[in-house]
């Protein structure tokens, strides 16, 4: 099938708007991150994390939330799995044990459609058992048990059952 140019351009922009539409999730660090609990070992590492962290979040807006519907989410404090352990002559090493090292993260959520607030909260999200369901894990993917945690508590939170 050809497309005329016409047809190409209504497609693009009717893309366009169907993803303007899709649910949004905004991200803050609120506070002094160098004071967060463990959000990397370095300034460099934290930064990364952060970064990564916001940049997932944000991808379950339109992935999960009605178009109407966004999400602000302001994190208080990180601290990610495991523990980091100094190793000379590399870089630090970060090693999970399941033990009281799990991944928590404190924020503050307001949910709403328009100007109208429908739902407000702070909360701690944590995984005790964070080793016990490693399915869906990529061994390549930075932080999978953060974002394993956050999608299921979002999802929890912000996806009805009907959805």
């Amino acid at each position: 099938m050809r497309h005329t140019p016409l047809a190409l351009m209504l497609s693009l922009v009717l893309a366009g708007t169907s993803a303007a539409q899709a649910g949004t999730v905004t991200v803050a660090y609120t506070g002094d991150v160098q004071q967060y609990a463990d959000a990397g070992a370095t300034p460099w590492d934290r930064d990364t994390n952060l970064k990564d962290l916001q940049n997932f979040l944000q991808a379950l807006g339109p992935k999960y939330l009605p178009v109407d519907r966004s999400v602000r989410i302001e994190v208080l404090d990180v601290d990610l799995a495991g523990d980091v352990k100094p190793v000379r002559l590399r870089s630090d090493e970060r090693i999970v044990r399941g033990r009281a090292d799990w991944p928590r993260i404190t924020l503050r959520y307001t949910v709403s459609t328009g100007a109208q607030v429908l739902q407000s909260a702070e909360e701690t999200v944590s995984d005790m058992g964070y080793l016990q369901h490693l399915t869906g894990l990529k061994a390549y993917d930075s932080l999978p048990y953060e974002k394993r945690m956050l999608e299921a508590w979002f999802k929890q939170r912000f996806v009805s059952s009907g959805d």
